[in-house]
């Protein structure tokens, strides 16, 4: 432990910069994930055809290695920072589109009927009923990309693009064990950070109704 302190505290392995670096790669990934997953998903879920074939596309998406996109697109998109952030992008779409598509299509069509009846605006509706009932769902899909994001980039030291890939990989080529931890920790501590605060988050945005339900079906 204390060896690996000293490697933190080390100037020579800018710790700080590279903390920095990760952190940015994986917040604009996944704000650009969420943002363009949710649109997509409300898009095709209007269109029989086009959900058929956003399913279909994301699951392709989620078969093909991040670091096979990477190669791909380096004689295209360079090195750094933008291709790392690109293809962790294509990695968060997925899970979000595919939430965002289900909670919509999982909404009842009764229920928007009685909400109609009672007179509600589409606005209104929309904002009321919708929106509880689909931000869940929306957040268990944000919930998964965003545990995949942070513990995939480090794949960025690859192709230039910093954070703590770099003392993982340094230290496998040097077979250095405190480089590889201090690479290592740090990722697995922000991975289940972010994922106790989006299970937090997901718990939050649930209805109290909807909570109620589950509790007694379980």
């Amino acid at each position: 432990m204390g060896d690996l302190i000293n490697f933190i505290q080390d100037p020579g392995n800018a710790f700080a910069a590279h903390t920095i670096a990760y952190l940015q790669i994986c917040a604009v990934s996944i704000l650009f994930a969420i943002i363009i997953g949710v649109v997509l998903g409300v898009a095709v879920s209007r269109s029989a055809i086009l959900s058929f074939i956003a399913v279909n596309l994301s699951g392709l998406m989620r078969a093909i290695p991040v670091i096979a996109f990477l190669i791909a697109a380096l004689p295209y998109l360079g090195v750094g920072f933008k291709p790392t952030v690109i293809a962790l992008i294509v990695l968060g779409i997925p899970p979000i589109l595919l939430n965002t598509y289900t909670g919509i299509r999982g909404i009842d069509p009764s229920i928007i009927d009685a909400a109609r009846g009672m007179g509600m605006t589409q606005w209104q509706i929309i904002s009321r009923i919708q929106t509880p009932l689909v931000l869940p769902i929306i957040a268990a899909g944000v919930r998964t990309a965003s545990v995949q994001i942070v513990a995939t980039a480090t794949l960025a030291a690859i192709i230039g693009a910093g954070g703590y890939g770099e003392y993982i990989i340094d230290g496998l080529n040097r077979l250095n064990n405190v480089a590889i931890l201090a690479g290592a920790i740090p990722v697995a501590i922000l991975a289940i950070a972010v994922e106790l605060f989006m299970s937090w988050l997901q718990r939050a945005l649930t209805p109290q109704g909807l909570r109620a339900h589950a509790q007694i079906n379980s």
